[in-house]
């Protein structure tokens, strides 16, 4: 029995496992987490600006805290003990760390944060050739910023093969350009 065992290992991997030789049983992104001041502003915040909704939590967890869902997502709330771990630039800087949420409607977005009085930036990158992607900047109650954008107007251009990837089909995913080798594969 050994001996079958060694052979395995020392074997070269057929085409077909070398191509599966990296996935992982990986699905989505389930959530963020964010510490806090103040759960209660915060959760007023991302249902408020956000449209998430107050899910329960488990009782498991002896911290306080707060559970956030909506668009397949969740935000995890965490009520901060050392306010210096909380972002201490409140600049708005597209280039700084942030999520981002993709919308279909960026004047009705943009109306909700007036509406709110939430300070945001506005900015329009790309071209005819790329696409044109809207964003609006904003940050939550703490400093972490948040951007809304259309991305959906841009393709995504694979550097290389992409037949590795998991991509839920749906109309909030931008469209994907197949490489030759994904193609083959499906």
């Amino acid at each position: 029995m050994e001996r079958k065992s060694e052979d395995n290992k020392n074997r070269k991997p057929k085409e077909d496992e070398a191509e599966h030789e990296h996935e992982l049983p990986l699905m989505s992104l389930n959530h963020v987490s964010r510490l806090c001041t103040s759960v209660k502003d915060s959760v007023e915040f991302y249902t408020k600006a956000l449209g998430f909704v107050l899910i329960e939590r488990p009782q498991a967890f002896d911290f306080d805290g707060a559970w956030l869902f909506n668009y397949g997502i969740g935000i995890h709330l965490v009520q901060a003990n050392d306010e210096d771990k909380l972002p201490n630039n409140h600049e708005l800087d597209p280039m700084d760390n942030h999520i981002s949420f993709q919308c279909e409607d960026m004047g009705a977005m943009e109306q909700k944060l007036k509406d709110l009085g939430i300070k945001y930036m506005k900015r329009t990158v790309g071209g005819e050739e790329d696409g044109v992607i809207d964003q609006l900047f904003f940050n939550d109650p703490d400093g972490f910023m948040i951007e809304i954008c259309n991305c959906e107007n841009v393709k995504l251009k694979p550097v290389g093969s992409i037949n590795r990837i998991k991509l839920p089909f749906d109309r909030h995913n931008p469209p994907v350009e197949l490489d030759a080798n994904a193609a083959k594969a499906s």
